[in-house]
């Protein structure tokens, strides 16, 4: 749980795996359609974003096996931790994604999770699935970069 402080923006979770498993071409910025108990419970960072991914349905973005645990103080009027949650945005973005994963075989991730201004907002990351041999070569190069970054504090 970091925060950005020049933005005000603070951090609850982030999808770390994704950019490992994606190649990532493209991101936005959209807000979540949330109940008050899961609000509550992601200020207090009971959230995780793994396995989770977006899908386009009639005109409408949902975010899908996103965790949102449970808030302990409305466990008689909580909500579900994993439930479909309505995506907010624009109509023109929508639509341009929704093109995109119908035909080009992208899928729509989400990479982070955080609150801007007092509101939920989502990280969403319009990518391609890598492969056994496209993780290999990103492994290869961060341990190059590393081993470079390694030999430069030496010198």
């Amino acid at each position: 749980m970091a925060a950005r402080k020049d933005s005000g923006v603070k951090l609850i979770c982030e999808n770390r795996r994704a950019r490992f498993d994606y190649a990532i071409d493209d991101t936005m910025e959209a807000g979540l359609s949330l109940l008050g108990s899961e609000v509550k419970a992601l200020r207090s960072g009971e959230a995780s974003l793994s396995d989770s991914y977006a899908l386009p349905e009639k005109n409408e973005l949902f975010l899908h096996n996103a965790h949102i645990g449970a808030y302990k103080p409305a466990s008689t009027f909580g909500h579900l931790p994993i439930r479909r949650r309505k995506l907010l945005l624009h109509r023109a973005e929508l639509d341009r994604w929704a093109a995109k994963v119908k035909e080009r075989g992208y899928s729509i991730i989400p990479l982070e999770l955080y609150f801007k201004e007092g509101r939920a907002k989502v990280k969403l990351g319009l990518g391609k699935g890598k492969t056994g041999l496209d993780r290999r070569d990103s492994i290869k190069d961060r341990e190059a970069k590393r081993e470079m970054d390694r030999a430069m504090r030496k010198r």
